[in-house]
């Protein structure tokens, strides 16, 4: 990571993300405003439900920004969290307690993706590394400074994603759901799953996260 031209938000040293102030003390990938508009969606999405009591995983957390949105806006959640960055942890901790998160709500698992998580979740969310870095479209700052296991996703940008695919179904409970953030050039790939239900949208009109529903 450069020590050089560092990122606002690192310099300032956290940011806003829905109702939520995530700090980015150990420099994760900073949260955009496209991930910040699909995660609120999806928790409109779920209030209308008549799920109660939910249990969510936050997988390929970082900051843990998507899942401490998520609990701050659904009190009766049970929001636990994985990271393979064991870096980060602490950072999820922290925005836990800034965030006024009760801890017996939370479960933080290290490893890659589903390794340590025996638990089945009514809702996964993820934002993974879905870069394909031969394409070049990432900013040098970018590159520079923000984690690279927080951005590459191997060739076409798939292989972390395919391994989620290959694994979700597992730690779904029945009608779980999955909602995956990806590349608009990911959709046709995704819908490909056969629990594929439908691709979405960011507020810039670019299909910028999907759904997987679990039987």
């Amino acid at each position: 990571m450069s020590d050089t031209a560092l990122p606002e938000a690192y310099n300032i040293g956290f940011c806003p993300f829905i109702n939520t102030t995530i700090w980015l003390d150990s420099k994760p990938l900073i949260p955009r405003t496209e991930t910040e508009y699909w995660v609120n969606e999806v928790i409109q999405e779920i209030r209308k439900t008549k799920f109660n009591s939910l249990k969510i995983l936050d997988l390929c957390a970082g900051s843990g920004c998507i899942g401490i949105a998520v609990a701050k806006e659904l009190p009766s959640a049970q929001v636990d969290f994985v990271e393979l960055d064991p870096a980060h942890h602490e950072t999820i901790r922290k925005n836990l307690r800034e965030n006024n998160i009760e801890a017996d709500r939370t479960q933080i698992f290290g490893g890659n993706l589903f390794e340590n998580v025996s638990k089945q979740y009514d809702i996964i969310v993820s934002n993974p590394p879905y870069i394909d870095m031969s394409l070049k479209r990432v900013a040098e700052s970018v590159l520079e400074n923000e984690p690279h296991l927080a951005l590459d996703g191997g060739v076409e940008g798939l292989e972390i994603i395919d391994a989620i695919l290959a694994e979700f179904p597992k730690h779904l409970k029945p009608n779980g759901i999955l909602y995956l953030e990806h590349e608009p050039e990911q959709v046709e790939h995704l819908s490909k799953n056969i629990l594929y239900v439908n691709s979405y949208p960011d507020q810039y009109g670019v299909l910028r996260y999907s759904k997987f529903q679990k039987d």
